[in-house]
């Protein structure tokens, strides 16, 4: 089946501009509908090192699975101070790897796991060849790795953006899903956000990243198995026996958010749109401009639950370019090990070495204990919105 991708639709309000950065990674600036800033935007003076060559991967043959040994990423930046941030907008002394002010940045990372080579002679030969199991099998570790910068700030995440800032990166999400879906070589396409040092997080800067595979992801393996097993209705079907039971957290016209029947870590959300769509590219304006809304709300919910900040991987899995794409949909997965204020869960014994979960929450506490949270964060956003209204209402009256 070929890609769905040609019906993607651009907000014509966001607009976009393509750029090269010094060793010929692209970089695209997404601004926001109403941005302050200018047109112009400053090119990449940096003499760079040559990019690192694409990395390679080797199969298991017990799993069938295969490992991307990317050998370059040990040399990444870790923990920087915010002066040093290399996602901050460029200055004299921080010569980043972004050279403009902007709202929205994307661009290739430097030391990607997958990329940046789309085909070579020993790229995979197609999904059945990948399939073949074998000892000492080495491919090419084909496809595109992106980062996507949600904000300027040094500090922050998804759900501290403003609402127009949220749907200008959901933008980017839908626009990057559909050009590289296109690409040569790609199979999947993941966009996620880890956020916190508990998940290994070595920026805080607010950011996400897109990765394309040149591969179906065991995970998502997994789910094609179930969907042949249970049948193509195995989605809404899901979502007609959560939205009825006790388990949602976030409803709106289009998007469902909801913990999980047999949700597998402490802090677990789904959220899948209504309709069938099979990934970012595929939807409408109106979906887009709900799920800026709803996301933002989730995420400032789950940092409610405690009065620290708290750490998940927001995990989009999106159905592969060229298969399933009638019966996968469009799914959030947003997971953190957080079991208590003071506690994290450790993935120990049963569940790291057979795959075996044992869970610490029964879901419909977790979802209880969530929904309270969001309505917390609803209530104090409220709070701050009039505070603010009022202050500003004042000062004009003065």
């Amino acid at each position: 089946m070929t890609p769905s991708t040609p019906n993607f639709v651009a907000d014509p309000g966001i607009t976009r501009q393509a750029h090269l950065l010094a060793d010929g990674r692209d970089l695209i600036y997404f601004d926001d509908p109403d941005t302050t800033l200018a047109p112009d935007r400053a090119p990449d003076l940096r003499d760079l090192a040559p990019r690192p060559a694409t990395a390679r991967m080797r199969q298991d043959p017990l799993s069938g699975e295969w490992v991307s040994i990317a050998a370059a990423r040990q040399n990444r930046v870790f923990l920087p101070p915010a002066h040093l941030d290399p996602l901050a907008p460029s200055t004299p002394e921080n010569p980043s790897e972004v050279p403009s002010n902007y709202d929205v940045a994307v661009f290739e990372n430097k030391s990607p796991s997958f990329g940046p080579l789309l085909t070579d002679a020993d790229a995979p030969a197609g999904l059945d060849d990948l399939r073949t199991i074998g000892l000492g099998r080495i491919r090419t570790s084909v496809g595109r790795c992106e980062v996507v910068c949600f904000s300027p700030a040094t500090e922050g995440s998804f759900g501290s953006l403003s609402v127009t800032r949220a749907r200008t990166v959901i933008e980017a999400w839908a626009e990057r899903t559909h050009a590289l879906s296109q690409m040569p070589g790609i199979e999947q396409v993941f966009p996620f956000e880890n956020r916190g040092e508990a998940i290994g997080v070595t920026l805080h800067h607010p950011h996400g990243q897109i990765y394309s595979y040149p591969y179906v992801t065991p995970r998502t393996q997994r789910l094609i198995d179930s969907v042949e097993s249970y049948g193509p209705t195995l989605f809404a079907d899901i979502l007609a026996s959560e939205q009825a039971g006790d388990r949602v957290i976030l409803r709106g016209e289009h998007w469902t958010a909801f913990v999980p029947f047999a949700a597998r870590w402490p802090i677990e959300v789904h959220m899948l749109p209504h309709r069938h769509v099979a990934d970012f590219a595929g939807t409408t304006l109106a979906e887009r401009d709900e799920l800026a809304v709803l996301y933002r709300r989730l995420l400032r919910g789950i940092d409610a639950l405690y009065a620290t900040e708290t750490p998940y991987i927001a995990a989009w899995h999106q159905a592969p370019v060229n298969a399933h794409r009638d019966e996968i949909r469009l799914m959030l997965q947003l997971t953190s090990p957080r079991r208590a204020e003071d506690k994290l869960k450790y993935l120990a014994g049963s569940e790291a070495a057979m795959g075996a979960w044992i869970g610490d929450v029964t879901p419909e506490q977790a979802a209880a204990n969530i929904r309270a949270a969001v309505e917390r964060s609803d209530a104090a956003d409220a709070t701050a919105t009039a505070t603010a209204t009022e202050s500003t209402t004042g000062k004009a009256s003065s």
